[in-house]
């Protein structure tokens, strides 16, 4: 492989990561208010219990960098509240970072144009270890919130 397709496969992915993250911060709140087909829970989540029996994420979940944080986002990496709607916002910002990585990992067919099919694996490695992980993080938390809030709200129903 030539120098250029070294630097277009280094340098491409940071550019891509970075630069759909900075757009998704940046669009308007109200498209992540209510789950869109995307982002709604399929019953083999089972309400979040499949990525804590199988997927294990409580196990890694907090080392996995926050780059809404980097960026100047809504930090993700630990909640800092219990206030409904501090909770609320948290909730709307996973679907915003589910979005933003589903994106970044539609970035990876860019690479194919270049690469011989060896290195097609390896952009293909990468693209789902930098975000599937993330995708699967932000859908557990989405799940644990979304199932704290309705608690919640149905405890100040009956007072």
């Amino acid at each position: 492989m030539s120098a250029a397709v070294w630097a277009a496969d280094v340098l491409g992915w940071p550019f891509i990561q970075l630069s759909i993250g900075y757009v998704a911060l940046r669009l308007p709140e109200d498209l992540f208010v209510r789950d869109t087909w995307l982002t709604a829970p399929r019953q083999w989540e089972r309400g979040g219990s499949w990525y804590r029996e199988v997927v294990a994420v409580r196990a890694w979940k907090s080392s996995i960098p926050d780059g809404a944080a980097w960026l100047g986002g809504f930090a993700k990496k630990k909640m800092y509240s219990r206030d409904p709607a501090y909770l609320a916002q948290f909730l709307i910002e996973t679907r915003r970072s589910e979005l933003a990585h589903w994106c970044m990992f539609c970035g990876l067919p860019i690479f194919f144009l270049w690469n011989p099919p060896w290195a097609c694996c390896v952009m293909t490695a990468y693209a789902l270890a930098a975000n599937l992980p993330c995708i699967l993080v932000q859908r557990y938390n989405r799940l644990v919130l979304g199932r704290v809030l309705r608690t919640r709200r149905r405890a100040r129903e009956c007072v």
